[in-house]
């Protein structure tokens, strides 16, 4: 009996730590992500994107990882601050986590500095054993306070 409990124990800690595992990889993936796009550089960026990359910025405008490294890279666009006010991950299939939250950004533009909070929806998919960024969609939020449009 007492074989059998601790059997027991310890598949319940192998299961703990495997559900706890793909969170904790797929969280430093993220933030990996967030530092790279922040200070851009083409081949970090390229290892962290699908590429199979989709991404749907809150304004329309769709990238795919090829024009969306461009276009940081070039600094067309600054992420200068990503500051997440909620973000949660759930596994709804093997190798496929999705991120959801909501995060205070500010971004240079050509046209000037926007401060924009967004709610999103992003993608990662364990490819070759990485977690890498495949979708992105966000949608800005309305200021506490202002009437919606």
């Amino acid at each position: 009996m007492k074989t059998l409990l601790t059997s027991l124990i310890c598949l319940i800690s192998i299961i703990s730590f495997a559900e706890e595992a793909p969170l904790a990889a797929v969280q430093a993936a993220d933030d990996a992500r967030v530092a790279a796009m922040k200070a851009p550089d083409r081949e970090k960026l390229g290892a962290i994107f699908s590429d199979e990359l989709r991404y749907a910025h809150s304004t329309g405008v769709v990238d795919t990882k090829t024009s969306f490294i461009d276009v940081l890279v070039a600094g067309k666009t600054k992420y200068q601050e990503i500051d997440y006010v909620e973000r949660k991950f759930t596994f709804p299939a093997p190798g496929i986590a999705l991120m959801t939250g909501s995060a205070k950004l500010k971004i240079g533009t050509e046209a000037g500095t926007l401060e924009p909070t967004l709610a999103f929806l992003a993608v990662w998919r364990l490819e070759n054993g990485k977690w890498r960024f495949l979708a992105w969609q966000s949608c800005k939020l309305t200021p506490p306070g202002a009437a919606a449009k």
